[in-house]
């Protein structure tokens, strides 16, 4: 025989020895202890005398010892069984207190929500949202950022939920949920002359000469509204290009360019409302960005429906109303949630 046959054999004796006896065995074999019977042991535990039965000659077979005296009548422990009985129910009460603190963990934590939004969403819609969750949750911890961070923080666990404008998720273990759609709109200086627009197309022919602002293409929308520009035929020289919209529409305000955003960051960036003046776009192909809910697969327990519920009534309810008071170009769907029932 090779030299190596003792060794190995040696090892998967070693491996065996450490091999961990199944719980419903040592559950069965308490049970049978503490009731006196097999019979007895079979109805507290619901199963049948044959199942109760195999299960303790597994468990001898495993521990490669005898448990009971079956000479005697009825069986009796043998001094293994004894100690192992000791034992087992020192295990098993341990082992019902582990599954009932994952159990309460798991609710527990399932008030302490980690929510990661892109910042349009989280400065404007987010608010509103904590607080109409806050009696189902009794923290809600809101991280805001650009789409890709998001969706690695998502990966990682370092989130529940993320609320992202990409829904090309390669990974089958999270599942996108529709929230809202919003159409892009061209904002100009208000002393701009243009004061409509008929087609996305005539934003290639635009009069004067002011430069187009952009969003970073590092962003997702910045990603987005350069596939649209392509779309509509623009080709603008890559003047100035921001992250975010405050810088981007102070600039539009200051007269330096115009620019194209969507009602929500126009929104979060209010505050230059009065010295633009914004102009929704007919509908074209590429028109929209759209919000997703994203979560882990059969996780939450309903609360990812909850979620998607909550958001799309703070929007019709709340969100929406305001913008449109405050730029009543807009058509009232160039903020939309669909149906629940489609979404």
């Amino acid at each position: 025989m090779p030299p190596s046959a003792p060794g190995s054999r040696n090892t998967r004796n070693a491996r065996r020895s450490r091999r961990l006896p199944d719980l419903h065995s040592l559950e069965a074999f308490v049970a049978v202890c503490d009731s006196g019977s097999m019979v007895m042991a079979a109805q507290l535990l619901g199963l049948s005398q044959s199942a109760i039965s195999q299960s303790i000659k597994a468990l001898e077979t495993e521990l490669e010892l005898q448990l009971f005296d079956r000479e005697v009548r009825p069986a009796v422990t043998t001094h293994a069984g004894r100690a192992l009985r000791e034992r087992a129910t020192e295990l098993l009460t341990q082992a019902r207190a582990m599954v009932d603190q994952v159990r309460a963990t798991a609710r527990h934590e399932h008030t302490h929500i980690h929510l990661g939004c892109v910042d349009s969403f989280a400065a404007t819609v987010g608010p509103r949202l904590i607080r109409a969750m806050s009696g189902s949750a009794q923290q809600i911890l809101m991280w805001s950022g650009l789409t890709p961070m998001l969706i690695e923080q998502l990966r990682g666990r370092e989130l529940d939920f993320a609320i992202c404008t990409d829904a090309a998720i390669d990974d089958p273990r999270i599942v996108p949920r529709l929230l809202c759609s919003e159409s892009w709109v061209a904002v100009f200086p208000r002393a701009h002359p243009v004061r409509s627009l008929q087609s996305a197309r005539e934003l290639a022919e635009l009069p004067g000469s002011l430069p187009l602002i952009r969003y970073s293409q590092r962003s997702v929308i910045g990603q987005q509204v350069e596939r649209f520009l392509r779309h509509v035929g623009v080709q603008a020289p890559r003047s100035y290009e921001f992250d975010a919209t405050d810088p981007l529409l102070s600039l539009v305000a200051s007269g330096l360019g115009w620019a194209l955003s969507t009602p929500l960051c126009l929104w979060q960036s209010r505050q230059y409302l009065d010295d633009v003046t914004v102009l929704p776009l007919p509908p074209t192909r590429l028109g929209q960005r759209h919000f997703h809910l994203l979560s882990r697969e059969d996780e939450w327990a309903g609360l990812d429906q909850r979620i998607a519920r909550v958001t799309r009534d703070v929007i019709r309810q709340e969100t929406g109303p305001a913008i449109r008071l405050r730029m009543p170009a807009l058509p009232a769907d160039a903020l939309f949630c669909p149906d629940e029932e489609t979404s």
